[in-house]
């Protein structure tokens, strides 16, 4: 069971990463907000914010490892992708650490499997407005994204 819930939140990630390595740089930069809402580059910000907001509550040492990225910056694709990667690795520690603990989160009184969904709920929340904003931008949908979404492989 402990490999299933690993492996779900790494398909997860892996959906996550087709996503953002199928945005242009131009498409990072779209939003649809006409009062200031976030760019698509921003949403990856605010993703790996609340990763590490999370981090910081339920495992300050894992926390102390990660960076934060300023949101007003220019994007750095590298960056973004360096951090999200490293974000999820630690989250992947957490729920492993977790497991082994019973399920018991510290500082989520829901426990581990509930946590995970929530992850996985507002993450995916992120992308389907990252493709929504993509597409009524103009943004061609490259087809390994669009139906590399789907594949559980």
């Amino acid at each position: 069971m402990k490999e299933q819930l690993l492996q779900t939140w790494q398909i997860h990630q892996q959906k996550n990463l087709l996503v953002l390595d199928n945005t242009s740089d131009a498409g990072l930069e779209k939003t649809l907000s006409t009062r200031g809402g976030r760019t698509i580059y921003q949403q990856w910000v605010h993703i790996h914010s609340v990763r590490l907001q999370w981090l910081e509550s339920c495992d300050k040492e894992l926390f102390k490892q990660l960076t934060p990225i300023n949101k007003d910056d220019k994007p750095d694709r590298k960056l973004l992708k360096k951090s999200l990667e490293a974000s999820a690795k630690a989250l992947a520690t957490l729920f492993a650490a977790s497991y082994d603990n019973g399920g018991k989160v510290k500082g989520y009184k829901a426990g581990l499997v509930p946590l995970l969904g929530y992850f996985i709920s507002h993450e995916s929340h992120h992308r389907g407005n990252m493709l929504l904003t993509l597409k009524q931008c103009g943004e061609k949908i490259p087809d390994n994204m669009k139906w590399g979404l789907w594949e559980v492989a």
